[in-house]
This record gives structure tokens, C-alpha cells and sequence, in this order.
């Protein structure tokens, strides 16, 4: 008797167990599966928007030149290096002068000769005026005698000419500096020979202020519609990273320079450089600011590449198809939104300046399931971008990338 009622007992414990696991699993499956955020989203908001130009240059001396030799001949003197601070009218280096010397010489030996020919042709010339006049000899001796006096004046001014660039040559053998400046290139070396056959020789390099610097920069021809004189700049170079120099734009230069169908402007920046930490050749790394815009509406610039994938078009299309059986209007409506990513817009009745700045992003409605609008831009950056037009309001949380397509890039 005691064995039956322990058997009951444990009949029963064994049906409490498996009613209550099939509770267990009841209830469980009848749990809503809460589906994984499949976007990352960002709320619009208000804010301030700068928008500048980038681009990198190359900072210079506003006024660079370059020092030449118009003679040939071996370097005997020099006076200046590196670095030197010049005066205008300063001598950086002397020519052999041997060869001018002689030169200068010969040329006046030259005149000497022209000189001493002039009188003889001058007292030829008297004596034949003399005897024509007595029939001794025909007026064409005399023509002849006055050619020679001509000739003779001609070959002195030829002389005098030779003896003047002579000199000229002796006075260009000293090199002297054009221009107050610091020379900051040097080619030459004492003894070395200075040719000048063909093409001027490049003997020193001076910089007239190095407190004053330009940046020579190249701008794409996307951004140079937005520039103008006088826009301020800031930039950066390797050698201070954790220092921003101001610049300006002076002047925007109308030559293109075309490089593999690449176009691009060179715009000049003045420097302030009294401190004078910015060297001659440094790479500045530069952004023009070319517009500002305080208190607007705005969203994050990735949300204006961000495009449904095409199994999201699918699954929303799937959607629209199961919500069909509901109601045929909204059936017709939901698959009108559901496929707007895949439709064409009315592009071709909507002006250029309309189409420069329509974009098309992603918001969630209710039922977190992505949703386009078309909205119209204003200033961007790579981080904001300024909203101007369409339906979107402050607090709508626009997509900006899809988190499967995250986790595909390894972020």
C-alpha cells in the first residue's frame, strides 16, 4: 500500500514537470522577437556650418629673384653665402678679369687706329679740294677722298662701340646684388668657371622679405566658384603640427594648369610672417573659408550617401505586398513609398540650379522602416550639411549607413 501511494506521488511530480515545461515553452514562443536595428541613424538638428576650400601649396617669398652671370669666365672673389642679408648695389662675387682687361686693350688700341686713319683721310681730303680746284686731279679723286674721310669716322664709332661693351663686359664680371634681400640659394663656388654661351647661369637666389610669404596653391576647378579676394585662410605645416598660421587670398590667377584632364587654379595667399618660422618651400596644408551660417537646420553629411541596398527594396516591397490584403488604396500607397528609391523623379521638369542641391536621404517612420525624402542642401562639410528645403524637421532621425554593411567594413 505505501509502495502504490509513493508511486502515485512520484507519477504526479513527473506530470507537474512536464506540464510546466510545456508552459515554459508556451508562454516563450509566445514572446515578440524584437528585430535588431538594421540602420544607424542620427537626429537633425540645429547648429552652426562652415564650409571651406581645401587645398595644398607651397609657401614662397613674395619677391624671389634669381642672380645671373652675362659673361662668361672663372669665379676669382666671393663675397656672400647662404643666408647673408644683402644690400642693393652689395658685391656677391668677382670674374677673372684678365681676359676683359685684355679685351678692353685691344678695343682701345682699335679706336687708336680708327683715330690716326680719320686724320690722314681729313688732310687727304684738304689737299684734293686744293688741286681740283687747279685742274690737277678729277672731282671723282676728290668723291673718292671724301668716302675715305666718311669710312674712317665710321670705323671710330665702331671702336668706341667695341670699347664700350669691353667695359661693360669688365663691369659685368662683378656680380652684385639687385635688391635688399637674404640670399637663400647658391650655385657657385670659388674657381669654378661661369659659362654663358646659350643660357644666363643661375649664380644666387634672393629673397627680398622674408617676414612677408605668399602660399602658391592649386584649387579644383569645383571650388573656384565660391572664391574671392580678400577670403580668409588657415593652414598648417609639418614643421609645427600643433600650430595654425593665418593667410588671406590676394589674388586668384586665371591660367589653368592641366594635368591627366585634372584642372586646377593657382591661388596666391599673403602670409604675416614677422616671426619668421615659415621657411621658403615648406608644404602648407590650407582651408579658404568661403561661407558661414549660424543657428540653421542641419544632418549629417553621411546621411547624403547612404542608398537602400537592393534587399532592402526587396523586403520593403515584401511588405507592401502583405500589407495589400488590408486595404487596396493603402496597399497602392505603401508600394509607392516602398519602391520610391527605384523610380525616377520628375528630374527633367526641374530647373539646373533646382537639381545642383536636390538630394534624396533616409528617415525612419513609426515602424522603423527606412523612409526617402527630398530635401534641398546648402552649405556642407564632411561632417554637417546645412538643410534649406523639403519636410524634414528638427528631431527626425535620418539614416546614415546600414549597420550590416558596418560590420561587412570591419567598423
Amino acid at each position: 500500500m505505501a509502495f502504490l501511494t509513493k508511486k502515485k506521488l512520484v507519477l504526479a511530480v513527473g506530470l507537474l514537470v512536464i506540464v510546466g515545461g510545456a508552459g515554459a515553452f508556451y508562454s516563450k514562443s509566445k514572446t515578440p522577437v524584437v528585430e535588431a536595428p538594421r540602420f544607424r541613424t542620427a537626429p537633425a538638428d540645429t547648429g552652426n556650418i562652415t564650409q571651406s576650400v581645401t587645398a595644398t601649396g607651397t609657401i614662397n617669398p613674395v619677391a624671389l629673384i634669381n642672380i645671373g652671370s652675362q659673361v662668361s669666365g672663372t669665379v676669382s672673389e666671393l663675397k656672400a653665402d647662404f643666408n647673408d642679408h644683402v644690400t642693393k648695389g652689395q658685391v656677391l662675387l668677382k670674374l677673372d678679369p684678365t681676359i676683359f682687361n685684355a679685351q678692353i686693350r685691344q678695343a682701345e688700341a682699335q679706336l687708336a687706329s680708327a683715330r690716326a686713319s680719320l686724320r690722314l683721310a681729313q688732310a687727304t681730303h684738304s689737299r684734293n679740294q686744293t688741286l681740283v680746284t687747279q685742274s690737277f686731279i678729277s672731282p671723282l679723286a676728290l668723291d673718292q677722298s671724301k668716302r675715305e674721310v666718311d669710312v674712317a669716322q665710321a670705323n671710330i664709332q665702331l671702336a668706341e662701340a667695341q670699347l664700350a661693351r669691353a667695359q661693360a663686359d669688365l663691369n659685368n664680371s662683378v656680380i652684385r646684388a639687385p635688391i635688399d634681400g637674404v640670399i637663400i640659394k647658391r650655385t657657385v663656388d670659388l674657381g669654378q668657371t661661369v659659362a654663358a654661351s646659350f643660357t644666363t647661369p643661375q649664380l644666387f637666389q634672393i629673397a627680398r622679405d622674408l617676414t612677408k610669404m605668399q602660399i602658391d596653391t592649386s584649387v579644383s576647378e569645383a571650388d573656384v566658384g565660391s572664391l574671392k579676394e580678400g577670403q580668409e585662410a588657415r593652414f598648417v605645416v609639418d614643421a609645427y603640427p600643433d600650430k595654425e598660421f593665418s593667410a588671406r587670398m590676394r589674388q586668384f590667377r586665371l591660367a589653368a594648369n592641366v594635368v591627366q584632364n585634372v584642372v586646377t587654379y593657382n591661388v596666391v595667399l599673403d602670409v604675416d610672417n614677422q616671426d619668421e618660422l615659415l621657411k621658403p618651400g615648406m608644404t602648407a596644408q590650407v582651408r579658404l573659408l568661403v561661407g558661414n551660417r549660424q543657428n540653421v537646420l542641419r544632418v549629417p553629411t553621411a546621411a547624403l550617401r547612404f542608398r537602400l541596398s537592393d534587399e532592402e527594396i526587396e523586403k520593403q516591397k515584401k511588405l507592401a505586398a502583405a500589407s495589400a490584403s488590408a486595404s487596396a488604396s493603402a496597399s497602392a500607397s505603401a508600394s509607392a513609398s516602398a519602391t520610391a528609391a527605384a523610380q525616377d523623379d520628375d528630374a527633367g521638369f526641374r530647373s539646373k540650379a533646382d537639381l545642383a542641391r536636390l538630394f534624396r536621404i533616409y528617415t525612419l517612420d513609426a515602424k522603423n522602416q527606412p523612409k526617402a525624402q527630398e530635401v534641398k542642401i546648402g552649405l556642407s562639410n564632411f561632417r554637417y550639411t546645412e538643410i534649406v528645403g523639403g519636410d524634414l524637421k528638427k528631431g527626425d532621425q535620418v539614416i546614415t549607413r546600414a549597420i550590416g554593411n558596418e560590420k561587412e567594413g570591419g567598423m
